[in-house]
């Protein structure tokens, strides 16, 4: 009986290892100085804390975005050098409004990026540079409207959707 009950636990921590090697990311986000860029504000004047958060919600959002559009096997490296957060902070409004993003169309969302795709050899699938600005953002079918960056997230799943639409890599 114990033997039976060792080697279930073995198999299940193997399986749990193959399973683990089989849901590893397929892209990588990279934030090269998000100190500088456009704007990634959690208030008017903003904090380190509240940008790092942002950007991570980002890079969650495309990782788990990535498992659907890059191919099994490939790997995305996204280089971020801009980000520009739909709306912005209107300080005339008043001290009441320094924790309110006002989002009206002035204020396009923008993403300057670099990336590359993988395949499981590691040769270049594909690569490129993005600039992308969307003046029609608050057209957007957005299903969460309390997601405050669901404007940024539509563009981003999009872009993911267009842009690796029929990438073949050497084993397809």
């Amino acid at each position: 009986m114990k033997h039976a009950i060792l080697l279930m636990g073995a198999l299940g921590l193997a399986a749990v290892g193959s399973l683990s090697a089989a849901a590893a990311p397929r892209a990588e986000v990279i934030f090269d100085h998000p100190e500088n860029f456009t704007d990634v504000k959690d208030q008017f004047t903003p904090t380190d804390k509240g940008r790092d958060a942002i950007l991570k919600a980002l890079r969650d959002f495309i990782v788990r975005e990535a498992g659907y559009h890059v191919p099994a096997g490939c790997r995305l490296t996204l280089t971020f050098t801009d980000v520009d957060l739909a709306g912005d902070f209107e300080p005339w409004r008043g001290p009441d409004f320094d924790e309110i993003r006002i989002v009206r169309d002035i204020y396009p969302p923008e993403f300057k990026f670099a990336y590359v795709l993988t395949d499981p050899a590691g040769r270049v699938v594909k690569q490129g540079r993005e600039d992308l600005r969307d003046l029609a953002f608050q057209m957007r079918v957005t299903l969460d409207h309390q997601d405050p960056l669901r404007y940024e997230k539509s563009m981003l799943s999009d872009w993911l959707r267009a842009s690796l639409r029929g990438v073949k890599t050497a084993g397809s």
